[in-house]
């Protein structure tokens, strides 16, 4: 079956896709969307934990700063479309928006369902036609991209930008077929890898704790010379498998070479106090406690869960009496409480990854416009890129910046031909 010609056709309904779709429809072009799955936006109303941590309220610099992955190949679209553009993007579609801790930017109503909305009605509104295909192959001719062949028929237009997300959360539609479509008109493809991710642990002591969340904890984690990588202070989670939570994901981020470094997390239990004071806290209860047995005088310190590990990693007698333990087992104590080591062997599979790093070579793509330097018309939008960021909104900051760059760019190609 032969569809009728666009000027655009923008493969995946994601938040780059709309975004991208919505951009390029405003500007006069006609454009066609098309989408896998039932729903629009399915991953990004589930970001956040269903708040949608838009953007982050900084400047470009600082976005770059956040963004290991490639940051400085985003620098011309972060300029065009930096963070304050979105804010006032999203705030013109009628999202009141809010700031918070680490300038993570939300919508005022904390439901990630208002960011998506918004983005159907600006593509709806904007004239861009959604359809329910599946893109299987890009089209090209005389050496440049002519449409995309779907599952529903061929599809034809003189610019496609392929949108389809990464590998994360492949229920809602990220299965890596952008990847597939790009690697088949020659563009390199860096293996996807999971970022912002759970991590594995082959500590037997994690499985015992699972569900055990501290709170208000510091997290340092070193590579295998001992570097240290990463250090802030949040929640986590210990689970079957290893450790999650907000201050694991943000870790992960930063734990990028598991082939060639083994990695170590040390958990600060009482980020509050020093070794000194802690030791002090510590006496206090031995006193308060002096007639238990060890195992039963951490009760004011630690979870209930985590005493018994923390019994057993100290070495001390659990049914020795509080009051025979000795000052060097104290010290260690302290030591544990203050740097509580968990081995690291891993992440978790790329599929439970909030954003994917790897994907579209970025030597082979134009900065400037976020056209294939390989297949004139093609351009690519969001996380189908190998560029990725920290938590804290960058990710997201991705998509918009880069899709609003590809959907001008191919604008003004347009215009370009008509003239």
């Amino acid at each position: 079956m032969r569809n009728t010609s666009s000027d655009l056709i923008v493969v995946g309904a994601g938040a780059a896709g709309m975004m991208a779709a919505g951009t390029a429809a405003r500007a006069g072009a006609r454009v066609t969307v098309l989408e896998k799955t039932e729903h629009t936006g399915r991953k990004l109303g589930i970001t956040g934990k269903g708040r949608c941590n838009v953007t982050n309220r900084c400047s470009v610099r600082e976005a770059v700063a956040n963004i290991p992955g490639n940051g400085k190949f985003l620098y011309s679209a972060l300029t065009a479309f930096p963070p304050e553009s979105t804010m006032a993007f999203f705030e013109s579609l009628g999202v009141p928006l809010k700031v918070e801790r680490g300038n993570r930017v939300f919508p005022q109503s904390d439901r990630a369902g208002d960011i998506v909305d918004a983005l159907r009605r600006f593509c709806r509104r904007s004239g861009a036609v959604l359809q329910r295909a599946r893109a299987e192959k890009l089209l090209t001719e005389g050496g440049r991209v002519s449409g995309v062949r779907t599952d529903r028929g061929d599809y034809f237009a003189k610019s496609v930008i392929l949108a389809t997300g990464g590998l994360s959360y492949p229920v809602t539609g990220s299965d890596g077929d952008g990847y597939r479509m790009a690697a088949d008109v020659g563009h390199n493809v860096i293996p996807p890898r999971g970022s912002l991710i759970p991590l594995e642990s082959p500590d037997e002591f994690c499985r015992q704790m699972a569900g055990f969340s501290p709170k208000n904890v510091a997290v340092r984690v070193v590579d295998g010379r001992g570097k240290r990588v990463f250090q802030d202070m949040g929640e986590m989670l210990f689970t079957h498998f290893g450790v999650s939570g907000p201050l694991v994901l943000s870790a992960s981020a930063h734990m990028r070479d598991f082939e060639k470094s083994r990695y170590t997390m040390y958990i600060d239990l009482k980020p509050a106090l020093d070794r000194e004071t802690l030791d002090r806290r510590i006496l206090r209860d031995f006193e308060k406690y002096k007639n238990r047995n060890f195992e039963n005088a951490l009760t004011d310190l630690a979870g209930k869960s985590m005493i018994p590990v923390l019994v057993r990693l100290s070495g001390i007698d659990p049914e020795r009496k509080v009051n025979s333990v000795t000052r060097e087992e104290r010290l260690a104590l302290v030591e544990l409480f203050k740097a509580f080591p968990v081995r690291i062997s891993g992440p978790r599979p790329v599929e439970e990854a909030i954003v994917t790093s790897g994907g579209v070579d970025v030597k082979q793509v134009d900065p400037r416009t976020m056209e294939s330097q390989l297949l004139p018309g093609l351009y690519f939008a969001g996380e189908i890129l190998d560029a990725d960021g920290y938590t804290g909104g960058f990710n997201l900051q991705i998509a918009w910046s880069t899709a609003h760059m590809a959907a001008l760019s191919a604008g003004e190609h347009l215009k370009k031909e008509t003239v």
